[in-house]
C-alpha cells in the first residue's frame, strides 16, 4: 500500500478514535439512576458575567450513589450555581444550605428508564453516523490519489482497510452502547 493512502487510514482512525470518545461522553451523560458528577458537565455558573462550566467554580463530589455535593470555591457562587443547576432542566432539585449544595438524586421509574434507553441508542447512532462520514470522507480522498499516481489495486485495497476500520469502530460503539443500556436498566 502506498505512503498516501497509509495517511488516508491513519487521518480516518485517529477522526473514528475521536467519534468513540465523543459518543462515550455523550452516552456518559445519560443518568442511569446513580448520582455522577458528569450529569452536571453542560452546567454553566455566571461567573462574574462570564459563563464559566460548574467544575471550574468549585468541587464536585459524590459521596454515595445517590447524592452530588457541590462545594464552590467563593461562597457568593451558592446562588449562581444553584440558578445554573435550575436552569439546566435536569430533572434535579438543588438544596443549599448555606456551605454546600446538595442534589440528591431519585430513582428511575421503569418508563423514565426506557425513554433513556431509547435516548442513549440515539446518541450510539449518531456515532456510528460520524464513524461512516469519515468512512466516506476517508473514501473520497483515497479516490482523489488517482491523479498522483496511486493504481486502482492500491486504492481498493485502501478503501477495504477503511471499511474494516469502519466495521471495528462500529462493533465499538455498539459495546458502548450496550454496557448503557445495561447499566440503565439495572434497578
Amino acid at each position: 500500500m502506498s505512503e498516501l493512502i497509509k495517511k488516508q487510514v491513519t487521518d480516518a482512525k485517529a477522526a473514528m478514535d475521536r467519534a468513540i470518545d465523543h459518543a462515550d461522553g455523550e452516552l456518559n451523560k445519560i443518568r442511569a439512576g446513580k448520582a455522577s458528577p458528569s450529569m452536571l458537565d453542560d452546567v454553566y455558573v455566571d461567573y462574574y458575567g462570564t459563563a464559566t462550566p460548574l467544575s471550574q467554580v468549585g468541587s464536585v463530589n459524590t459521596p454515595d450513589a445517590r447524592t452530588i455535593v457541590i462545594q464552590p470555591w467563593e461562597k457568593s457562587l451558592l446562588g449562581p450555581i444553584e440558578k445554573a443547576i435550575m436552569e439546566a432542566n435536569l430533572g434535579v432539585n438543588p438544596q443549599n444550605d448555606g456551605v454546600i449544595i446538595r442534589i440528591n438524586v431519585p430513582p428511575l421509574t421503569e418508563e423514565r428508564r426506557r425513554d433513556l434507553v431509547k435516548k442513549a441508542k440515539g446518541e450510539a447512532e449518531n456515532g456510528k453516523i460520524a464513524i461512516r462520514n469519515v468512512r466516506k470522507d476517508a473514501n473520497e480522498k483515497i479516490r482523489k490519489l488517482k491523479a498522483e499516481g496511486v493504481s486502482e489495486d492500491e486504492m481498493k485495497a485502501g478503501e477495504a482497510e477503511i471499511q474494516k476500520l469502519t466495521d471495528a469502530y462500529i462493533i465499538k460503539v455498539d459495546q458502548l452502547s450496550e454496557a448503557k443500556e445495561k447499566d440503565i436498566m439495572t434497578v
